[in-house]
């Protein structure tokens, strides 16, 4: 473990003197991939230098604790050294945690898709609901959100809404948040006052970059049209909206949120790529769903990661066990209680197959 502790030092300080270097400083491009290893490794190398430091330390103060003929520097020694040993016991799992093999993906911006299920309009609002969760979260990590494309309904749910999120780590927090998510309440167009369940789907898609996905020059066809609207004066005299079928996969990816058709059209494409890098990491591990309707299921009641219930103000994710019983600060985008529990259920496992 220590030697390759070591080699990611060397190849941490490497990389600083080729940024520093006034050749490599004017080509953008590599200094984008340096300072991107740079940052994967800047982390562990830290912990690296903080068990390197402690572990001096406690050298030091075993030689006074051994040299020292006064009690009292002894006991002080003999309790300086019991808290060192106990910093370098937490460093070292922090190491070895460090080391574990990353999710290649993991800092990558992500694409949401967020789908209604069972429920009708409930579960369409449910999907609204959803979103604004994930938009407050990112807000809170200072990550930005930009909707891609939606399918609104008339009182403010969404049959379907795809967003963006870019910042550092955003895959790595969000990955999890794949599946059916399930709510409990009485709907406002409910006048018995009877508890509905309702649910709706989220996949979690890794951005890709072009390189990653191979995309031939008749493999596409695109279709440009009329965006939607709610009538009148919001419907689009211009037609701008964007949709890109990938002819080999029979794949669709629509963008009519913007009023550009370039941007639409960019944006359509970074659907598209997500999409098909999902589909290759899927073919890639057979422990993965062969498509992506794996990863959220049907939408049906049944099948759910997480259920939401407002009668009880209880907020339970099924994977690892976990309630919070403060439902309101969850849909306000409190979610690290649950991401950081599934983070480290998939370390456990990942430590047990090292």
């Amino acid at each position: 473990m220590f030697d390759r502790l070591q080699a990611l030092k060397e190849r941490f300080t490497e990389l600083e003197e080729l940024l520093a270097r006034p050749e490599i400083a004017t080509d953008h491009e590599r200094v984008q991939t340096l300072a991107k290893e740079r940052a994967t490794l800047e982390d562990t190398v830290a912990l690296f230098d903080d068990y390197n430091e402690v572990t001096q330390q406690l050298e030091e103060t075993r030689t006074i604790l051994h040299e020292s003929r006064e009690d009292d520097i002894k006991a002080l020694a003999q309790e300086e050294m019991e808290s060192l040993q106990r910093q370098k016991e937490q460093l070292e799992e922090q190491i070895r945690l460090a080391l574990l093999p990353k999710d290649r993906n993991d800092d990558k911006d992500v694409i949401v898709e967020i789908r209604a299920g069972t429920g009708g309009e409930e579960a369409a609002l449910f999907a609204g609901d959803l979103y604004r969760m994930y938009a407050r979260y990112a807000q809170l990590k200072g990550w930005t959100v930009d909707v891609i494309d939606s399918n609104p309904t008339g009182i403010g749910g969404f049959k379907e809404l795809i967003f963006g999120v870019k910042g550092r780590g955003a895959f790595s927090r969000l990955k999890h948040e794949s599946g059916g998510h399930r709510v409990q309440r009485v709907p406002t167009t409910e006048a018995g006052g009877r508890i509905h369940t309702s649910a709706a789907t989220v996949a979690v898609l890794p951005e890709a970059e072009e390189v990653e996905v191979d995309i031939g020059p008749g493999d596409l066809r695109i279709d440009i049209f009329h965006a939607g609207g709610h009538g009148g004066q919001n419907v689009q005299k211009v037609a701008t909206a964007v949709r890109i079928i990938h002819i080999p996969t029979g794949i669709v990816a629509i963008c009519q949120d913007e009023r550009s058709q370039l941007k639409n059209k960019q944006r359509a494409m970074a659907v598209l790529r997500a999409r098909l890098l999902d589909r290759e990491i899927s073919r890639q591990h057979e422990e993965m769903a062969a498509d992506r309707r794996s990863q959220v299921g049907t939408g049906d009641r049944s099948e759910k990661v997480r259920t939401y219930n407002f009668p009880q103000n209880r907020v339970t994710d099924h994977r690892i066990g976990v309630t919070s019983h403060n439902l309101e600060r969850i849909l306000l985008g409190e979610l690290d209680d649950f991401i950081d529990g599934l983070t480290t259920q998939e370390q456990a496992r990942l430590l047990q197959e090292a």
